[in-house]
């Protein structure tokens, strides 16, 4: 009996102590007063501002327009009014842009843990308390989601942050050129290719580096001692194809741009091991808008050179992006990333589907062939579920493939920007739900009035 209650009583001391360490971590978080202080306004303003009803057709932003006082809906394509609830019929397709809006609802689901709460005095300085530019803590995070993965080798690499990928292809055609070479490296990329290439390179007008188009040209050249500077796009955009490089030797610098290299794009057959890697939170969680990549480098040199770009160039990227690209980092790595890479490639893999039936009815127009393909994240087979749809106007009399579309009232983006023909048209399946209802309605437009063909609709 005695040592019943001896027992009794160490319970109820141990369940004491647990219960005063739970209340007083509680009042050290909510500022000692048992509720939410400095914090309730702002977050209270956020929950008031996402609670507004927009049909499901719009959304309100807390730095989006006011009227009266009151937050505005910002409508998708092909819907208006107050509160997004009319229908335009008329309306354009507007497939051109990349905006990866089809996560949105992903988001929306998580609404909890991927919301962030920045106080006014949040880092306010340029560095971190050990000097560096980069927060640990989220390199950790990107370290941990290649390994969860399985899409890229970390481990020996040091790893530069940029504003986005686009700062970082510049960054490494930087670090790559020949200083004091006599004549500039040849920047190249296999066609079709992503006009980011070509743009940014022609923009900078360097001495160090010119843009030279279509690297199979240079392939068979007797000049072997140029310098190039390829761009190895995996999977490729605008086709969505896995791609190695075709050119090699000792004076050729390879730059792997893998943005699209993740589950919800393209089936992940090994883990990338170049020497040089870029990738970008814009295509892993849809958050274009935060503008924050990072790539993967393990030459010393290269690494060197690439932070002193971004150090000059921007001293470094914004303390609010990186927090809240670990934020989001954190999010996708619960449940080992499957609740966003399911999601991701469910949608994504629906509307290469729906897109390719639609187009099989047709013989006027086809999309590009993608085949299935084993997949190490998911260890099984996996169906394509591309980014962008690179489509063909197969009749002759249909050369301008852009400007059939558009007067179908389809806006993609010509095949022509990506060094292609003007037979190609590259249309984006990465935007809202509603755009790519819209698509698929004119699609079948265009469809049934070949022949009377049949919608599959």
């Amino acid at each position: 009996m005695a040592k019943t209650q001896i027992s009794i009583y160490f319970v109820c001391l141990a369940s004491s102590l647990i219960l005063n360490v739970l209340l007083l971590r509680n009042n050290v978080y909510l500022g000692g007063k048992g509720e939410l202080s400095w914090s309730r306004r702002a977050a209270a303003e956020a929950e008031a501002v996402a609670e507004i009803s927009c049909s499901g057709h719009g959304r309100t932003y807390l730095d989006g327009l006011v009227v009266d006082g009151s937050p505005v809906c910002e409508c998708n394509s092909c819907f208006g009014g107050p509160d997004c609830s009319q229908s335009l019929p008329d309306c354009v397709a507007d497939v051109d842009g990349g905006d990866p809006l089809f996560l949105e609802p992903f988001w929306m689901q998580n609404a909890a843990s991927s919301a962030m709460l920045v106080a006014g005095w949040h880092r306010m300085g340029y560095e971190f308390p050990n000097k560096s530019l980069i927060s640990k803590l989220l390199e950790d995070h990107i370290r941990k989601i290649h390994a969860t993965v399985g899409n890229a080798v970390t481990q020996g690499r040091f790893i530069v942050f940029g504003a986005g990928s686009t700062q970082l292809l510049n960054a490494a055609v930087h670090a790559h050129s020949l200083h004091n070479s006599s004549a500039p490296a040849k920047v190249v990329a296999s066609l079709p290719f992503y006009p980011v290439y070509q743009l940014q390179t022609d923009f900078f007008r360097s001495l160090d580096f010119q843009f030279q188009g279509e690297a199979a040209l240079w392939k068979n050249k007797s000049d072997s001692t140029s310098n190039f500077i390829k761009f190895v796009t995996s999977p490729n955009n605008p086709d969505g194809q896995l791609r190695k490089a075709v050119l090699h030797g000792p004076h050729v610098k390879v730059i792997h741009d893998h943005a699209y290299f993740w589950p919800h794009f393209t089936p992940i057959p090994a883990p990338a091991d170049e020497d040089l890697m870029i990738f970008s939170l814009s295509k892993l969680t849809g958050h274009a808008g935060t503008r924050f990549g990072w790539a993967l480098i393990k030459d010393e040199d290269v690494y060197q050179k690439m932070l002193t770009y971004v150090t000059m160039n921007t001293l470094g990227i914004s303390k609010d992006t990186q927090l809240r690209a670990f934020q989001l980092l954190k999010v996708v790595l619960e449940g080992k990333g499957r609740q966003l890479f399911d999601f991701g490639y469910t949608t994504m893999k629906e509307r290469w589907e729906k897109l390719r039936n639609a187009l099989s009815m047709s013989k006027r127009f086809s999309i590009q062939e993608i085949a299935p393909r084993y997949c190490t994240f998911y260890e099984a087979i996996k169906d394509p579920s591309p980014a962008y749809a690179w489509l063909k106007c197969e009749r002759k009399y249909d050369k301008e493939c852009y400007t059939v579309l558009k007067e179908a009232g389809i806006i993609g983006r010509e095949g022509s920007r990506f060094g292609g023909e003007s037979s190609y048209v590259r249309l984006s399946l990465l935007k809202s739900q509603d755009d790519f209802d819209a698509l698929l309605h004119r699609i079948n437009k265009l469809v049934t009035k070949e022949d009377g063909s049949k919608s599959v609709i």
